[in-house]
C-alpha cells in the first residue's frame, strides 16, 4: 500500500487504472490474452522511455540497478553515442561513403535494439526495481509520454472493438446509415431554410431602406432634444457638486472612524499572530514527529519486503525442485501408462480368445450332446426293435406245438 500511495503524485497511471471505471470487462479467453500482450507492451513501453533519464543519472542508480543492469546501460550508452555520431558524420561527408554508413546504421540499429531488449528483460525480472525507478524517475520526454497515452488509447480502443458482438456492431452500422439518411434529409431542409432566409433577408433590407428614412427624422427630433438636455444637464451637475461636498465631509468623519477601527483591529492581529505562531511551532514539533514515524515505518516495510523476499525466493526455489521432480515423475507416468495400456490391450484380446473358445466349447458340446442323445436314442431303438422280433418268434413257436 505504501508503494501505491508513493506512486500516486507522480501522474504514471497505467491503461489498467484508466479502464477499471469503464463497464467493458474481456470475456472471452482470446480478448484477455490480447490485452494482457498490449499492458505489457505499455508497461515496456513506459520502462523503456525511462532509460535515457535512468542513463543521465547512472551514477545515483548504479547501488539500486546492480552491475549487470549498470553495465547493460552503459553499453546502451555506447551504442547510442555510437548512433549519434555516425548520423552526424552521414550529413557531412560525401555521397561515396553512403553504402557503408548505410550498413553501419543498420547494424547499430540491430545492436541498439537488442541492447534495449535485454536491459527490458533485466528490469522485468524484477518487479520491485522497476516501480522503485518508476517512484524516483517520473519525467519522459514529451514525445514518449504522447505515444505511451495514444498507445493507450489505442488499447482501450481495440478492448471496446474486441468487446464488440456482431449484432451490435450490425447496430451500430444501422444506426450510422440512419444518421447519414437523417443527415441527408436535414442537409436537404437546411438547403430549404436558408433560400427561405435569403428572401427574407431581401424583404428585410427593403424594410430597413424604408426604415433609414425614417430613422433620419428621427435624428433631427433628437437634435432638438439633446440641447434640451444640455440646459438640465447644467442645472443637475450644479446639484450634484453641492451634495458631493456634504458627502465628502460625511466621509470624512467615516474615516476618523474606520481608523480607529483598523487600530483595534491591528493590536487584535498582533496578538493573533501570536497565538498562532505558538501553534504553529506546536504542528512543526508534531509533524517531525510523523516524519520520524513514517521513516520508521518505511525503513520496518523494507526489512519486511527483504523477509518476504528471501522467503518468496525460497519457496520458488524449493517450487521448481518439486516441479522438476513432477516433470520426471509424469515422464515416468507416461512411459507406465503406455506399458498399461498395452497390457490391457493384451488382455482383451486374451478375454476375447477366451470368449471365442468358450463359445467354440459350447457349440461343440452341445453338439456332442444332442449326437449323444440321437445315438442313446438309436441305440434304445434297435433294442426294443430286437426284443419285438425275439417276441414274435417265441410266439410262433407256442403255437406249432399246440
Amino acid at each position: 500500500q505504501d508503494a501505491k500511495q508513493r506512486d500516486k503524485p507522480l501522474g504514471m497511471e497505467t491503461p489498467e487504472k484508466t479502464t477499471t471505471t469503464r463497464r467493458l470487462k474481456p470475456d472471452r479467453i482470446e480478448t484477455e490474452r490480447i490485452i494482457t500482450v498490449l499492458d505489457e507492451t505499455i508497461a515496456k513501453l513506459e520502462l523503456s522511455s525511462l532509460i535515457p533519464c535512468i542513463i543521465d543519472s547512472l551514477d545515483r542508480f548504479a547501488v539500486m540497478l546492480g552491475p549487470e543492469i549498470t553495465n547493460n546501460l552503459i553499453e546502451h550508452q555506447k551504442l547510442s553515442n555510437e548512433m549519434e555520431h555516425l548520423l552526424s558524420s552521414s550529413e557531412e561527408d560525401d555521397t561515396m561513403r553512403a553504402e557503408e554508413q548505410q550498413g553501419c546504421l543498420c547494424l547499430l540499429d540491430q545492436r541498439l535494439k537488442c541492447s534495449v531488449r535485454n536491459v527490458l528483460r533485466l528490469l522485468l525480472a524484477n518487479p520491485l526495481l522497476c516501480q522503485a525507478l518508476k517512484y524516483e524517475v517520473w519525467e519522459r520526454e514529451s514525445p514518449a509520454e504522447e505515444f505511451i497515452k495514444a498507445f493507450g488509447e489505442f488499447r482501450n480502443l481495440m478492448l471496446e472493438r474486441l468487446l464488440t458482438s456482431p449484432m451490435e456492431e450490425e447496430k451500430k452500422n444501422r444506426f450510422m446509415e440512419d444518421m447519414s439518411l437523417q443527415i441527408k434529409k436535414n442537409t436537404e431542409v437546411i438547403t430549404a431554410l436558408q433560400a427561405e432566409l435569403a428572401a427574407a433577408i431581401r424583404t428585410q433590407e427593403q424594410e430597413i431602406h424604408k426604415k433609414d428614412n425614417v430613422i433620419e427624422g428621427l435624428k433631427t427630433s433628437v437634435q432638438d432634444v439633446t440641447r434640451d438636455c444640455k440646459a438640465s444637464i447644467q442645472h443637475i451637475k450644479q446639484e450634484a457638486e453641492t451634495q458631493q461636498e456634504e458627502e465628502l465631509q460625511a466621509s470624512q468623519g467615516r474615516c476618523a472612524r474606520l481608523q480607529q477601527d483598523i487600530q483595534q483591529l491591528g493590536a487584535q492581529l498582533d496578538a493573533l499572530v501570536v497565538e498562532h505562531r505558538a501553534s504553529e511551532l506546536a504542528l512543526r514539533k508534531r509533524k517531525r514527529r510523523m516524519e520520524m514515524e513514517i521513516v520508521n515505518w518505511i525503513q520496518q516495510y523494507d526489512a519486511h519486503m527483504e523477509e518476504k523476499q528471501a522467503e518468496y525466493e525460497e519457496v520458488h526455489a524449493a517450487y521448481t525442485k518439486e516441479k522438476n521432480q513432477l516433470s520426471l515423475l509424469m515422464e515416468k507416468r507416461a512411459v507406465l501408462l503406455q506399458e498399461y495400456s498395452q497390457i490391457e490391450e493384451e488382455r482383451r484380446i486374451q478375454e476375447e480368445k477366451k470368449q471365442q473358445a468358450l463359445k467354440e466349447l459350447n457349440t461343440l458340446t452341445l453338439a456332442a450332446t444332442r449326437i449323444q442323445a440321437f445315438w442313446r436314442g438309436y441305440l434304445i431303438r434297435s433294442l426294443y426293435k430286437s426284443k419285438i422280433k425275439k417276441k414274435k418268434k417265441k410266439g410262433k413257436g407256442k403255437k406249432t406245438k399246440k
